[in-house]
């Protein structure tokens, strides 16, 4: 405690020490705790279920089509289920996206999950109040009319009634009996759906004809037995899908499209895409407090130098070394923790601005939270901090010079030069680690940059899309034709289409869509394409240019012969030299005459998935014709503000149809916008980081010359007085802080080549060695580097030989 008393005395003789120290440990502290609050909730806590790590997913991949993942079909379901003795359980699940819940006039879209009867069983969570469904209810669609509520729907919706079990709830215009409630807690990983229905499967989707039909919709979750381990699933599934495939004929062609059954961890498998930039992300942000604790370290350094001869008098006086040791350690403990509790509140609000930048959109991002947990790693963080700052202070007390130290007043006093080059190596790697942190936010800034120059191949501008769900006792054609045909009479309106899905939702899947007699050259399979229904006006309220031909009508879903769009991609993978106006194609595997499309017209390529997906896609657009129990987008094209027609949408909808609700209203602008959130954030983040870093880097250049400075006045005063000139003074001083730049800016250049290697896969067009990037770095650094230096080299040339001589 007196070691305590005594170093709360010494803080608070240096106010301006104190406040850099505290401010400068709470920022870097804290930005970790933010972004490790991100990497925890999403990366390393394993999901909310019982034995998580024996929870995994299996998925179709045709690599060689380019479709990485088209989900699971019904048919495997049924074919892999008992059959795969590594697993436990075997479900799947459905996201059909929102559908239409309540009575008739007060219906509102419900975010909803089909699952099959042993999801909860294969998960190890199930409904607290009921039951779960069971095979019967998930036999055919005609009877499985029953459904489980989350925790949140039955307080809100059902109004916590008690006696729920029984009671019906309107879904899709169909009554459904309410067998379960789940959970408080319960959330299936990043699904906001508050209804769980028995999956729809018919006896013909089951059949080995369809065993290719995922689609992207139909995912596969399995628990592995005890002692099981994924390396036994894959062995089997692969075994199992040889076994299958063997009378198939199709399973040549499978083959060829690099048809596969990977098993992977569930929750890894889920986050696998944000991984890589937010371990970026831990990285950047653990440089700046590298950062951090070398500044805190010079800072130290050059205020133990300062204090050198009271320590020496201590010494002399009889204290032993431990106690030195002892009360570094304590003073130092005691300034990072202080700093880590301010810490926690920087990371608290750190974490409510990932929330403005999009965190909680991140796959299980609504799990990021400040806890007690966070709080406690904060606190151990800053006094393990703390222990690794003292070390270099403690050594440096410990390897001064009694006499030297002791005679300070009447001699130059300076310290060695072991104690020198330390403070000078950190002011380096400060530099270095600085150079890093702002060449790293340059290149994911100038790959945003560029990721935004992208065209998506439409006009987004003054575009509305909503999102509403047809329910099956419905046939959508009529509803959507009075629908366009109400929207289009409204004031400002230019034009309005619909569609099953638009660009950039999030929802975009491949399916085999192939020209008629087409069979691919040697070496290539066939290609799964995007395939959409319109009708409308879409193409036009989407700005879609035409290349060939026309677009698509509302007539053209009640022609008898089938017709359908193409875009540019698809027409020239098939016709590079033209003439696709005229050519047939098919969808699946089913090439019956009947059932063909011709190609009546081309338009431009769009951005389907994201703005960064390869060109050659490929898309077609057919008219809608199966439209029973679909999800449709409307899109509307306004001479006003898009979201000021919202309201008026909603209405129009409902005059259609009093059972029909919209929701997801978005302008094409905020998809873009949305669509980037994984790219626009870190370099948000990362050109934050680096601004504190260079606000670091300067303030450590400056301490260690300014105290240079101080230290050697007398020898500055000496040399002045016997004719030195104020330039030669200048010169020496600015020399020194030229020469810690230089190497700090070498070392940097060679780790912003290595950060620039790591961050090829999550950056965009940007080169491994950006020249422009890094000699725009370079000039940054020097630039702040030089105010940094110029100021204590100022301060040398103006010392009064009389004052610096008399004042020893």
């Amino acid at each position: 405690m007196n070691d305590v008393r005594f170093a709360l005395r010494q803080l608070r003789k240096s106010p301006a020490f104190t406040v850099t120290a505290l401010a400068t440990v709470a920022i870097c502290l804290g930005a970790n705790l933010a972004i490790f609050a991100v990497i925890d909730s999403v990366l390393l806590r394993p999901l909310p279920f019982p034995n998580a790590e024996q929870l995994v997913t299996i998925f179709n991949t045709y690599s060689k089509a380019g479709v990485e993942n088209d989900g699971s079909s019904i048919t495997n379901y049924y074919e892999r289920r008992g059959n795969i003795p590594a697993f436990s359980s075997l479900s799947i699940y459905y996201r059909e996206g929102s559908e239409v819940v309540g009575e008739s006039g007060s219906t509102e879209q419900t975010e909803v999950l089909r699952i099959s009867p042993e999801f909860f069983t294969t998960l190890g969570s199930g409904p607290v109040m009921g039951r779960s469904f069971n095979e019967a209810e998930a036999d055919v669609a005609e009877n499985n009319g029953v459904a489980i509520v989350t925790d949140a729907f039955w307080r809100q919706r059902l109004n916590s009634d008690p006696n729920v079990l029984g009671r019906d709830i309107r879904v899709n215009t169909m009554p459904r009996k309410i067998v379960g409630v789940l959970p408080p807690d319960f959330r299936f990983l990043s699904s906001e759906a508050r209804l769980y229905l028995p999956i729809r499967t018919r006896l013909e989707e089951r059949t080995p004809k369809q065993r290719h039909s995922g689609g992207g919709g139909t995912h596969m979750i399995a628990r592995l037995k005890p002692g099981a381990t994924i390396a036994d699933a894959q062995a089997q599934i692969d075994a199992h899908n040889a076994a299958v495939e063997k009378d198939n004929p199709e399973a040549k062609m499978m083959a060829e499209a690099g048809f596969r059954s990977p098993v992977l961890p569930l929750h890894a498998d889920h986050v696998r895409s944000i991984r890589p930039t937010l371990l970026l992300m831990q990285g950047g942000v653990f440089f700046l407090l590298l950062i951090g604790a070398v500044n805190l370290v010079n800072l130290l350094l050059i205020r133990a130098s300062g204090r050198a001869k009271e320590v020496a008098i201590r010494q002399s006086m009889g204290a032993s070394r431990r106690h030195v040791v002892n009360q570094v350690m304590v003073e130092t403990i005691l300034l990072t923790l202080v700093g880590g509790l301010l810490g926690l509140v920087v990371g608290a609000w750190g974490i409510r601005l990932l929330d403005l930048l999009g965190a909680d959109r991140l796959p299980l991002g609504a799990r990021i939270a400040f806890d007690g947990w966070l709080a406690l790693i904060g606190l151990v963080g800053a006094v393990g901090l703390g222990i690794v700052i003292a070390v270099p202070i403690a050594w440096f007390n410990l390897s001064s010079h009694l006499a030297h130290a002791l005679q300070s007043e009447s001699r130059t006093g300076t310290i060695s030069r072991a104690a020198q080059r330390l403070r000078h190596g950190f002011i380096v790697a400060q530099i270095a680690l600085a150079f890093v942190l702002l060449a790293g936010a340059a290149l994911l800034g100038s790959s945003l940059k560029k990721v935004m120059a992208v065209s998506p191949g439409f006009r987004a501008d003054h575009v509305l899309t909503g999102e509403f769900t047809v329910p099956f006792t419905y046939d959508a054609r009529p509803i959507l034709d009075r629908l366009l045909e109400a929207i289009g009479q409204q004031p400002g309106v230019g034009a309005a289409g619909a569609i099953t899905n638009v660009p950039l939702s999030g929802q975009s899947g491949k399916s085999a869509v192939t020209p008629k007699g087409y069979v691919p050259p040697a070496g290539q399979s066939l290609q799964g394409h995007y395939s959409y229904q319109v009708t409308g006006d879409y193409f036009t309220a989407l700005g879609i240019p035409l290349r060939e031909g026309r677009f698509l009508t509302s007539a053209d879903s009640h022609r008898a012969d089938r017709v359908c769009v193409v875009d540019e991609d698809f027409a020239w993978r098939y016709w590079p030299n033209g003439g696709a106006l005229g050519q047939r194609i098919f969808q699946g595997s089913d090439s019956d005459d009947a059932k063909l499309f011709t190609i009546v017209g081309v338009v431009g390529a769009v951005k389907q998935a994201e703005l960064t997906e390869p060109q050659g896609q490929g898309a077609v657009y057919l008219p809608f014709i199966d439209s029973y129990g679909i999800n449709i987008f409307v899109v509307t094209r306004t001479s006003q503000r898009p979201e000021a027609f919202a309201e008026t949408l909603r209405k129009l909808v409902r005059a259609a149809n009093p059972d029909l609700a919209i929701d997801n209203l978005r302008s094409m602008d905020t998809r873009i916008a949305d669509s980037l959130i994984a790219r626009r954030s870190p370099a948000m983040l990362a050109g934050i980081f680096a601004s504190v870093a260079l606000v670091l880097a300067a303030i450590g250049t400056y301490g260690v010359l300014s105290y240079a400075v101080a230290q050697r006045r007398r020898e500055i005063g000496i040399r002045m007085a016997l004719g030195a000139q104020r330039s030669q003074i200048g010169t020496q001083f600015l020399s020194l802080g030229l020469r810690l730049l230089a190497a700090g800016t070498i070392l940097g250049l060679i780790g912003a080549w290595l950060a620039g290697r790591a961050m090829q896969n999550i950056l965009f067009e940007v080169p491994t060695l950006p020249i422009a990037t890094l000699l725009g770095t370079a000039l940054v650094m020097t630039a702040v580097s030089l105010v940094a230096c110029l100021i204590p080299t100022r301060r040398a040339t103006k010392v009064d030989p009389v004052v610096a001589v008399r004042a020893e």
